[in-house]
């Protein structure tokens, strides 16, 4: 994995990209959790690595089932019932 992100690193770099080491995440999928697996490092900083992540509006995490998901929308459900309430 390292040498693809060293590869990633040098194509960004020919075209003038500049990666941001603090806003790239890595979760571990599978088989890969049981197993250790060294840190993915970027310009000598290793990536930090996560059991769950926000990609477009859904939390992902590390056993792809859904209860983190439902949890989220279930707490921000709440929170907009009890204002609702408050205004009647």
């Amino acid at each position: 994995m390292q040498s693809h992100v060293d590869e990633l690193i040098q194509q960004a770099t020919n075209i003038g990209m500049m990666i941001n080491v603090n806003k790239i995440r890595e979760m571990l999928i599978g088989r890969a959790l049981k197993v250790c697996i060294s840190p993915v490092v970027l310009n000598s900083q290793p990536i930090q690595r996560v059991d769950t992540f926000k990609l477009l509006g859904v939390h992902i995490s590390n056993d792809l089932k859904w209860a983190q998901h439902i949890n989220v929308i279930s707490s921000n459900d709440a929170s907009r019932l009890y204002f609702l309430n408050r205004l009647k």
